[in-house]
């Protein structure tokens, strides 16, 4: 079947029963109003072909409820994600009937994936292009520190020290675009010579993920500049921009590089557990529309979230999905070396480890920050403790002195 399921948890208001308020639901999110219509009549009964439908309601005992709403495929324009939105977390949040309702889920058929590729590289692409694809080593980030107010120069000596350090990826902040302090294409020009002289120097290539994200109008020129001038990676802020950004990068041809998906503003939609959309249907529209790495999270890391949940996130970006390749699942926020073994232990070794504060707040600097976390990646592929390994390893010595362990 091609229709589309989506799971909702809600409280219905006061004096509303729980049938009456998925029932609502439904109907505003297809053919149904407040009120009864005198367009829908004999002549026109045939609207009813794309009626929602409630599959099923479950007590939680507590006052909310979880309901399953069938969406006829024939609703939906297909490869129009903007429009996906629009009927399943489109005017349902401000509904009166109900006083909190919460997008948990959606389950997209295969005709929607049919209509669109996906991501260009996933994590097959990304660990060629890096060279892990034999050693499946989960992969090392970092964020450029501080998230503004560097010039060009200056951020390329702190990637150079990341790079020569042992890390795979370096990114842009989400608040960092093309401020005058540090133009777009200064910075990208400093950073890859920066990234040229370390692989000279180490025989590690490592990715750079510009942020290009900006005006819908703009996007796909600024990304295209980005690849001719030399760009290996490009990063958007998909929540700001919207996944029609990820969707028109990720189509055009000219753009022949990985993209890096950020995920800042998810808080607004994602923490209340009772209202709101939940990270899952985020992450299953980021695979859509072709991004090659998202944040999904971490379990010991400064932004919360429960290790299930966040598996379940990354089962979604890397779980087959017929043609459309897997996503890099990407933790992120908080990290630092006397976390990874937690990290690990929860979530995997397909995952790329993201460290800003965690690598360049080292007590010997960037280069040591670096080398920490991989020392700390090691040691768990190793099977030993970061405390053993560190008694050999004096850049994880010094941050798990700073920082502690999980």
């Amino acid at each position: 079947m091609d229709d589309l399921i989506a799971t909702y948890y809600f409280r219905p208001g006061d004096g509303v029963t729980a049938d009456f308020a998925a029932q609502a639901i439904s109907e505003e999110q297809t053919t149904g109003t407040w009120t009864r219509l005198s367009t829908v009549n004999d002549h026109t009964a045939y609207v009813h072909a794309y009626d929602g439908e409630v599959m099923d309601i479950v007590s939680l005992g507590d006052g909310g409820y979880v309901t399953r709403i069938r969406y006829p495929y024939e609703i939906f324009e297909p490869g129009n994600i903007p429009q996906y939105l629009s009927v399943v977390a489109g005017n349902l949040f401000g509904l009166g009937k109900i006083s909190a309702v919460r997008l948990l889920d959606m389950d997209l058929p295969d005709a929607f994936r049919a209509v669109h590729p996906g991501p260009k590289f996933g994590i097959e692409g990304v660990r060629k292009i890096v060279g892990t694809e034999t050693s499946r080593r989960p992969h090392v980030g970092t964020i450029i520190k501080p998230k503004v107010g560097l010039n060009p120069k200056d951020t390329a000596a702190v990637a150079y020290e990341a790079a020569v350090g042992g890390v795979d990826l370096i990114k842009d902040d989400e608040t960092l675009t093309d401020q005058r302090f540090c133009p777009l294409m200064d910075r990208l020009a400093a950073v890859m010579d920066a990234l040229d002289k370390a692989e000279q120097e180490t025989g590690h290539r490592v990715l750079y993920a510009l942020n290009v994200t900006t005006g819908g109008d703009k996007i796909v020129e600024v990304g295209e500049r980005a690849v001719k001038a030399g760009a290996n990676m490009l990063m958007v802020d998909v929540l700001t921009a919207g996944f029609s950004a990820v969707q028109a990068l990720a189509a055009d041809p000219a753009i022949t590089v990985p993209i890096h998906v950020h995920r800042t503003m998810h808080g607004a939609l994602t923490r209340n557990p009772h209202h709101g959309i939940a990270m899952r249907p985020i992450a299953k529209l980021v695979r859509l529309c072709g991004g090659d790495q998202l944040h999904t999270g971490t379990v010991s890391g400064k932004m919360g979230g429960s290790a299930a949940e966040v598996l379940g996130d990354n089962a979604i970006l890397t779980e087959p999905w017929g043609p459309v390749a897997p996503v890099f699942p990407v933790a992120s926020g908080g990290l630092h070396p006397g976390k990874v073994h937690a990290e690990l232990a929860a979530l995997g070794t397909e995952i790329v480890l993201q460290a800003g504060g965690g690598i360049h707040g080292h007590p010997d600097g960037t280069r040591a920050g670096a080398a920490a976390m991989r020392q700390a990646v090691d040691a768990f592929l190793a099977g030993v403790s970061a405390e053993e390994y560190a008694k050999t390893h004096a850049e994880l010595a010094k941050a798990l002195a700073a920082w502690g362990t999980v």
